[in-house]
């Protein structure tokens, strides 16, 4: 397993499989980790393709084990950033943390994802999932 992100938020493991297993703590941890599977789910149900998929969601050890999206993205320009994020609000997601940290792409496809979706919210008119 490699670490890949350990800050006073969340770990973020990657494993040889390729799953993404993130752990939430910190400041309203169980509350972002709700809202990051919140998120994922009502994306999923809404076919949108280049966000992870949840795999596994422990609300007692604030645990999401997703899908990976690719590897993180060195260089992306403001106008492309900005397309990627619009593209996801058609799924009815906002999410409030536009930045190229939250951008991979996943070379299989030659697609650019989005990650990181604890303080993501829904957009009026659109439906939660659970």
């Amino acid at each position: 397993m490699l670490k890949v992100k350990d800050t006073l938020r969340a770990t973020v493991n990657l494993t040889f499989d390729g799953r993404v297993i993130k752990v939430f703590h910190g400041p309203n941890a169980a509350d972002r980790f709700a809202n990051e599977a919140r998120m994922l789910r009502h994306l999923e149900a809404r076919g949108c393709l280049f966000v992870p998929r949840v795999l596994e969601a422990d609300a007692e050890k604030l645990r999401l084990v997703t899908t990976n999206c690719g590897g993180r993205v060195e260089h992306l320009d403001d106008r492309r950033r900005a397309e990627i994020f619009a593209e996801l609000e058609r799924f009815g997601v906002r999410h409030d943390d536009p930045e190229a940290r939250n951008v991979t792409y996943r070379s299989s496809d030659g697609r650019f994802c989005i990650i990181d979706f604890e303080l993501a919210t829904l957009l009026p008119g659109s439906t939660p999932n659970a």
